[in-house]
């Protein structure tokens, strides 16, 4: 071991092992941080909920990279936490090894599925609400050509994408939809400077409203769009507030459902594999005071009568992740 990885470790254990919490809940956050205003601060406002309403106490902490995945399940487990929730398709392989060392500790991983008896896994139908602010963008653009821009480039993003394009092709089939991803390793989530890059030469090739879906990256992406008078869409949180006016809203996916139920349900946690879409309000389009001027009415009957199709299955979203293609581009 380097004396880098040495003090990481002590690092780590002190930020675990501070205080005594015994049989208190957990929460990993992904890398990027609990206040990346998007997924990570989604889950820590599903903590804090559970920490109000129950005066209950509740262990975190923010990863500094790769490494410390394992190393901060053990120890929380060890610990005796219980159960220990973690954001992030990327704690899959690493909970694949950890679960079964502790089978009377719960481990709840979102945006992934690990098949074993203590694992409660929670995948959402982002294609879904992607779909619907697809459409709400197309008609929201005056040029008939929208943007989107995403974090790593993985079949998940892949999968908002997808989405999001088969809704504003719902809307008009010569709409043009502008795509890039942000980078191929868990850096692209946090790269604020090339989402900007990215959303202001998508705004050079015409698009008038953007989608991110790139975690502190598409934080960039927003600014670059307010900057230069044009549309976004946030992710994940509400991000309508970032910049009033000029976020045609948001496609809320709900992370802090996710954990709240996780830390209510305690060691009783029900495990297994369960997803989340449009029909239990668990993703979905942000309405707010900050966006209300920008969404007209008949927006909302659009998507309000494609929410109920999705729902009744008359419309199909595709889902990318089930076999890696789009049907439209």
């Amino acid at each position: 071991m380097t004396k880098m990885q040495k003090a990481m470790a002590a690092a780590t254990a002190l930020a675990l092992t501070a205080g005594n919490a015994l049989a208190d809940p957990a929460l990993i956050y992904d890398v990027g941080g609990k206040y990346d205003k998007s997924f990570n601060e989604a889950a820590f406002t599903g903590a804090e909920r559970w920490k109000a309403e129950t005066g209950g106490n509740y262990r975190e902490i923010e990863l500094q990279s790769e490494a410390q995945r394992e190393q901060a399940l053990r120890r929380f487990a060890e610990a005796g936490l219980n159960p220990i929730a973690m954001t992030g398709f990327a704690f899959k392989a690493v909970l694949e090894e950890v679960a079964p060392d502790y089978p009377d500790t719960k481990f709840e991983i979102i945006d992934e599925t690990v098949e074993a008896p203590n694992v409660r896994s929670i995948v959402f139908s982002e294609h879904e609400g992607s779909y619907l602010v697809g459409m709400m963008a197309v008609m929201a653009s005056e040029t008939n050509i929208v943007g989107f821009v995403g974090g790593m480039d993985i079949p998940l993003i892949r999968k908002f994408a997808c989405g999001y394009a088969q809704g504003a092709k719902a809307v008009g089939a010569d709409v043009t939809v502008l795509q890039n991803m942000t980078g191929t390793t868990a850096d692209a989530w946090a790269d604020p400077v090339k989402g900007s890059e990215l959303a202001r030469a998508q705004i050079g090739q015409g698009a008038d409203v953007i989608f991110a879906a790139a975690g502190t990256t598409g934080l960039g992406v927003l600014q670059a769009a307010a900057d230069e008078g044009i549309l976004s869409i946030g992710v994940d949180s509400n991000q309508n507030h970032l910049h009033p006016g000029q976020v045609l809203t948001s496609m809320v996916k709900r992370v802090d459902l996710a954990v709240y139920e996780a830390f209510s349900a305690g060691p009783e946690m029900k495990t297994g594999s369960f997803r989340l879409g449009l029909a239990d309000d668990a993703v979905g389009y942000a309405m707010d005071d900050n966006n209300r001027e920008l969404v007209t009415p008949e927006m909302i009957a659009a998507v309000e009568a494609a929410k109920a199709k999705i729902i009744s299955g008359e419309i199909a979203v595709h889902d990318y992740m089930s076999d890696n293609t789009c049907p439209v581009n």
